[in-house]
């Protein structure tokens, strides 16, 4: 007689600074639509009751002195285990009673991750955060591939297997970057579903248009640059060779014309951006080799969690 399948054990997220008057909005939520699940705040060394209001409502409590939503959310990962994991952010612009559904939908699928895209007009976002998220989304399907709509959603919902072969690097805001990357580098089954996206309760988004935009823009490139290292750096060479070509070619007509190189400060620039690109070209095939052995190792890592865990 077959064993009946134990329970998944369901763990919701949130991130929390500052958040004491939309905090218990949220968990009221999650508690209402996943009434087994547990619910954990983690508050990112908030000024306001952030921690009090939590407690109240019936959450368990982490702390990160640590700044930024990156490091609150690795601490969670680390120290939280269950098979599925919501991740939220507590403001209450999202929509809690949508949890379930999406739920259901990792499970039976058997998907790693599903990103609730923001479903409003730009009315709802400030129009500097409208503007970013378009650019970057667009930037990350040139890049990556054209799979997602909204790269920065911060509900998301995630398996077992993703949140333990995850390295996270990221400390603030773009950590929805780096997992959506995470996903598309190791070819994990995804999907992305629309939700209903609101305006914050109380308080002013904490997101920087500028400086967490120029962070998020950096990240997109150093990842670019590390999981597609022979384009990368092709391109590069490519640059640098017509340069190199640009300031080399009126010198070899004037050798050819005259048997005499008058202008030798450029013949040595020429030859010295030849050798830098052929470096470039260089430095992208052998780091391609490295970005191969690294992904055979984070999915080791990725496998061994077993089925049973998921």
């Amino acid at each position: 007689m077959p064993t009946k399948k134990a329970k998944q054990q369901i763990a919701v997220l949130l991130p929390a600074y500052n958040e004491e008057e939309g905090l218990a909005h949220v968990i009221e939520g999650f508690r209402k639509s996943l009434p087994d699940a547990r619910i954990i705040v983690c508050d990112n060394n908030s000024k306001d009751k952030t921690t009090e209001v939590a407690q109240k409502a019936g959450a368990e409590v982490f702390f990160q002195p640590l700044p930024g939503k990156g490091n609150a959310m690795r601490r969670l990962f680390r120290e939280i285990h269950a098979d599925i994991y919501i991740m939220c952010d507590a403001d209450g612009s999202y929509d809690a009673s949508a949890a379930p559904e999406l739920v259901q939908k990792l499970i039976d699928e058997k998907l790693d991750m599903i990103v609730a895209a923001r479903d409003s007009d730009d009315s709802t976002y400030r129009p500097g955060h409208a503007v970013g998220n378009r650019l970057f989304t667009w930037v990350m399907g040139a890049a990556f591939g054209r799979h997602f709509t909204d790269i920065f959603s911060g509900y998301r919902i995630f398996s077992r297997r993703f949140i333990k072969s995850f390295p996270m690097m990221s400390d603030g805001f773009e950590i929805e970057a780096e997992m959506t990357i995470h996903s598309l580098e190791m070819r994990l089954p995804f999907a992305e579903v629309p939700v209903p996206f609101f305006d914050r309760v109380g308080g002013e988004s904490k997101l920087s248009t500028f400086r967490d935009g120029a962070r998020i823009a950096w990240l997109m490139g150093r990842l670019y640059r590390d999981q597609q290292p022979l384009r990368f750096f092709t391109v590069g060479a490519i640059i640098i060779g017509l340069f190199s070509l640009g300031v080399g070619l009126p010198v070899v007509y004037e050798f050819f014309q005259t048997g005499e190189v008058s202008k030798m400060p450029s013949a040595v620039l020429a030859a010295g951006l030849a050798i830098g690109a052929a470096l470039s070209f260089t430095c992208g095939v052998i780091l391609d080799t490295v970005k191969r052995t690294r992904i055979q190792q984070k999915m080791q890592a990725y496998l061994r969690v077993s089925d049973s865990e998921r």
